[in-house]
């Protein structure tokens, strides 16, 4: 019975002995870990932030009318350029009767006034011849059949007004005629031959008849997320790409941030405004949308790593890389980090350009056919 269990026993033995063995075999069989390695480099680390908006004009003048009717021409379209005091449109005008009623009514009040005031100069007159009454007397007689007289002008002339929109003397001023108050090119014109226009006054904005700009200063009006408004200050470097133009940047100045924010779609954006370099070889269609890059940081030529070698203690929360000493010997490396796009981060010091740094995935052996 002793021998059995010893028998047993000493089995046990040898299979554990033989187990141990075969593992350790396997195990110093297998292939060791190899590590690739990457050298720092020179490059140009921009950090920044992007907003999306569009190009627009960095004046826009609406064009309306001073007097309500119907277009009776328009002599522009969109793309043209004009001048200050360009005709723009001609208006035809519709007449109110009520309006009109009042300015014959005004027109028949004056000439009684002015009936009255002659009969009245003339007995000044012949007393005065007379020697009844003075000089005086006669100088205020004329005078008032004077005003009288040029009451009833003005009521005619009120009338014409009313009645067609223009009158006797005016010339190119009149009302009638819609002409440009700035020199630039006509971006739109909303108004066709036929449209009823309002004038523009107190209570009323009136119809845009054309707006026009100055294509040659343009400005990008964007938006920015609250948690990246806080990144950035006026007169930052903007980089502007227009999607509607490939392979071109425009360069720009941040020159606007609004102090208040808007919410839209639950969240808060502040809206930012870059004046444009002027681009004489470039035309930029106003309304056309563009991102814009902030940049909020530069570094040119500098030693840069991928930021995925970069690594941090744990307990100091320092970062460093290994760098390779021997084949596949490495050393750990403090180093002094600076700024970074995202990819690439700026090395100020610790490392040279032509160390090694460990690379943190395995090169997996290549299987074989069999």
């Amino acid at each position: 019975m002793k021998k059995s269990v010893t028998r047993i026993i000493l089995v046990l033995i040898i299979v554990l002995f033989g187990g141990a063995m075969y593992y350790l075999y396997h195990k110093n069989a297998e292939d060791p870990v190899v590590y690739e390695t990457e050298t720092p480099s020179k490059k140009n680390i921009i950090k920044k932030t992007v907003a999306t908006g569009s190009i627009l004009p960095l004046e826009e003048v609406l064009i309306k009318p001073n007097i309500s009717g119907v277009i009776e021409e328009v002599f522009v379209e969109g793309g043209d350029y004009v001048k200050s005091g360009d005709l723009l449109a001609r208006i035809k005008v519709v007449p109110n009767l009520n309006a009109l009623n009042d300015a014959k009514n005004n027109i028949d009040e004056a000439r009684i006034a002015l009936d009255d005031q002659k009969r009245n100069l003339d007995r000044q007159k012949g007393l005065f011849n007379k020697g009844v009454v003075s000089r005086v007397d006669l100088e205020r007689a004329q005078l008032s059949f004077d005003q009288a007289q040029q009451a009833y002008r003005a009521a005619n002339k009120r009338y014409d007004i009313v009645k067609t929109g223009t009158t006797s003397g005016y010339g190119n001023t009149a009302n009638t005629m819609i002409r440009a108050t700035v020199s630039g090119m006509v971006l739109d014109v909303p108004v066709e031959v036929g449209n009823q226009v309002i004038e523009s006054n107190t209570f009323n904005e009136g119809t845009t008849i054309a707006a026009i700009a100055d294509v040659e200063k343009m400005i990008f009006e964007g938006k920015v997320d609250e948690s990246e408004v806080g990144k950035i200050k006026e007169d930052l470097p903007l980089e502007i790409t227009v999607g509607a133009i490939e392979n071109k940047v425009f360069d720009a100045v941040l020159d606007y941030i609004a102090p208040k924010g808007k919410e839209e779609n639950g969240a808060i954006q502040f809206e930012i405004k870059g004046t444009l370099d002027k681009q004489d070889t470039v035309f930029i269609r106003a309304g056309l949308s563009a991102n814009a890059s902030i940049i909020l940081a530069r570094a040119d030529s500098v030693l840069a790593v991928k930021e995925a070698l970069v690594q941090f203690d744990v307990d100091t929360k320092k970062p460093f890389v290994e760098i390779e000493k021997g084949e596949q010997d490495f050393e750990r490396k403090d180093i002094e980090l600076g700024i970074s796009d995202g990819i690439f981060v700026e090395v100020k010091s610790g490392i040279s350009e032509g160390d090694k740094i460990k690379v943190w995935n395995e090169i997996e052996p290549e299987e074989s056919e069999d």
